[in-house]
């Protein structure tokens, strides 16, 4: 009930924020494009796109499901997971259905107020999936460096208090986004040659000065993706170091295994969202198009694959699910 109010004050509080600036003249709605050169064939990429999210809800919901259902599983790993199945419904939710009504049924107009909640929603969850990879790095730290320590260091009370501080995290340094942009002039073009709300597509459309939204949302992303890829990368180096240390090669492969489905979603995750990133930035040879694909499918693929990575990869969890539909038949 505590963390309903904590969102429920949050939501509200992002309302009044934008409404605080009334006394500005009406800013107009906005126009998306969906995926500008390719408007001809984007009812076919809707059916991938499609695919993808449905693929997110019935994964990621089962994930939770299971989770929740199995007390056997309440272990950080699996509660991390639960966190990041969570993170996933939510990101998928925010971007997937209006780009879907965008390139099916042509519902390109996005009200202004709509567009900044569903940028912050989707810039928000992306922060925190980063912080939950960023804890997921740290429990398969202690569960190989320190094994019998595991369930003394990482107890309940510290998971929830991990989970807490990346869910302020992500919305602290991403509520300011909306808010300075409320401050951007808009004149005539309103056309987002994307399919859902992104940052810097939106900021691009001010005719008044953009340093500081333009500063602020490069120092966000160097500060959320280059922190946390550090501390994953810091924890794996000790992993690494104690996994070597490890006598025989059949003990050590077991010990990168409990690693394999972690390191796979970090790689789904982090590789299309930075190259989504630079090239929007600082590639002008990129065309237009495989930049808003890209970003499509980095929104999309990892909350669909996860669930699917676990699932192979974690026994725990391939056994709960096939029991779960083998009682079902």
């Amino acid at each position: 009930m505590t963390l309903v109010s904590f969102f429920s004050f949050l939501f509200k509080s992002l309302i009044m924020a934008l409404s605080n600036f009334s006394w500005r003249p009406p800013q107009p709605s906005f126009f998306l494009v969906g995926i500008p050169g390719l408007e001809e064939s984007q009812h076919w990429i809707a059916l991938p796109m499609g695919i993808l999210y449905v693929l997110a809800l019935v994964g990621n919901a089962t994930i939770l499901f299971i989770i929740w259902m199995d007390p056997s599983l309440h272990q950080p790993m699996y509660l991390f997971l639960s966190m990041l199945a969570a993170i996933d419904l939510v990101l998928a939710s925010s971007t997937a259905p209006k780009a879907l009504a965008v390139l099916l049924v042509h519902a390109h107009e996005i009200g202004y107020t709509v567009c900044l909640i569903q940028m912050f929603f989707i810039h928000a969850f992306s922060s925190m999936e980063s912080g939950v990879l960023v804890a997921m790095a740290l429990d398969r730290y202690v569960a190989i460096c320190h094994p019998l320590h595991h369930s003394t260091i990482l107890h309940p009370g510290v998971i929830g208090r991990i989970g807490m501080v990346v869910l302020v995290r992500g919305l602290l340094l991403l509520i300011p986004f909306p808010i300075l942009l409320q401050k951007l002039i808009f004149c005539q073009a309103t056309v987002i040659g994307h399919a859902y709300c992104e940052h810097m597509a939106v900021v691009k459309l001010a005719c008044s000065e953009t340093t500081v939204n333009r500063a602020y949302g490069l120092t966000v992303a160097l500060l959320v993706v280059g922190l946390d890829v550090l501390a994953i990368g810091v924890s794996y180096a000790h992993i690494l170091q104690a996994v070597l240390k490890v006598p025989g090669s059949e003990a050590r492969l077991k010990a990168f295994g409990t690693c394999g489905s972690h390191v796979c979603v970090i790689l789904v995750f982090y590789v299309p969202g930075i190259f989504s990133f630079l090239t929007h930035r600082f590639s002008h040879h990129v065309p237009h198009h495989v930049h808003v694909l890209l970003a499509i499918l980095y929104l999309l693929v990892p909350p669909a694959l996860n669930p699917l990575v676990y699932g192979m990869k974690t026994q725990q969890i391939r056994q709960r699910v096939l029991r779960v539909f083998t009682q079902k038949n």
